[in-house]
């Protein structure tokens, strides 16, 4: 039994991959873990539509019953969105998932190893996980960064998710040969806000470039994924000041009821959209859409490199 005998491929991600025509992965665990229904349907829907629009395929990835899922339905979309015993898959749960016919949402790092199985280059995310404030102690640092020095899938993201220790996040990434660029910026931003007072190690501007970047990478043979970092648009930015009071307002409700392990960032980005009042939701919204925007024009330039 190979790999591809795990695999269900819709039929317009199938073509596209024939045709060699553009596609962005796109991940799940937004759907079924990342916000509130019915808004996590209505984002889902939203996202690959942006990618349509800029004449790329979207393939939004998962597990569900045991088969890995590259391209959703509409019905599978809302499977996720309303059922609470899908899990959140991490490269650790992959084939424990699949073994079991278990269904799952998959996170940075799952849907990268899924689309690289896809031969799928480009993916769109929100922002990845990363180094968690207080690792010194707890050690707690996201399967994601281990992917990406890893695997060769370029991520497209709004930089380390705000709950994070940015600052160790990118030593993580330096560490590990990780190139990290920012798209017309050079400060990596932190998820909610464009600035993060930490540099970026390359800025680039322009889809093309970095497609062709990416081509040269894999090329020379130089394995591991290479981290774009998009900052969220001005107009719905959330001032960093009023995020981080958020923010560390949630990470001591999360330390009073004991939350760790894969059920910490899921409560901690709940926990910061009921305590800005919504905002925090809608600026991820916004976020994502604007990173499936650049990834699909990524993806584009990159299906014409040949």
């Amino acid at each position: 039994m190979k790999f591809s005998d795990y695999l269900d491929i819709h039929p317009d991600v199938e073509e596209a991959i024939k045709n060699g025509d553009p596609i962005v992965a796109l991940e799940s665990t937004i759907i079924s873990h990342g916000m509130p229904y019915p808004k996590n349907i209505e984002t889902a829907l939203m996202v690959e539509e942006t990618v349509r629009s800029n004449k790329a395929i979207p393939a939004t990835i998962a597990i569900i019953n045991g088969r890995l899922k590259v391209g959703l339905t509409h019905e599978e979309i809302e499977y996720l969105a309303t059922n609470d015993e899908v899990r959140k898959v991490s490269r650790r749960d992959l084939a424990i998932t699949v073994s079991q016919k278990q269904s799952g949402s998959t996170t940075v790092a799952a849907t990268m190893i899924i689309a690289s199985l896809a031969e799928i280059a480009v993916f769109a995310t929100g922002g990845i996980g990363g180094v968690h404030r207080g690792a010194e102690k707890t050690l707690d640092i996201s399967a994601d960064l281990e992917e990406l020095s890893n695997t060769n899938v370029c991520v497209v993201c709004a930089g380390a998710k705000a709950i994070l220790d940015i600052g160790l996040t990118l030593e993580y990434l330096e560490t590990k040969g990780v190139p990290v660029i920012g798209y017309k910026t050079s400060e990596l931003p932190a998820f909610y806000s464009s600035e993060s007072g930490f540099d970026v190690d390359y800025k680039i501007d322009s889809a093309l470039e970095i497609a062709e970047i990416l081509k040269t990478k894999w090329n020379l043979g130089v394995d591991g994924g290479v981290l774009v970092a998009n900052p969220i648009p001005v107009a719905f930015e959330l001032e960093s000041s009023i995020m981080n009071e958020a923010i560390n307002q949630a990470i001591i409700e999360a330390d009073q009821e004991n939350i760790t392990g894969k059920k910490i960032t899921p409560f901690l980005l709940s926990k910061v959209s009921e305590i800005t009042e919504g905002k925090s939701l809608n600026a991820n919204i916004k976020l994502i859409q604007n990173n499936a925007d650049l990834a699909a024009k990524i993806a584009l330039h990159y299906s014409k490199q040949g």
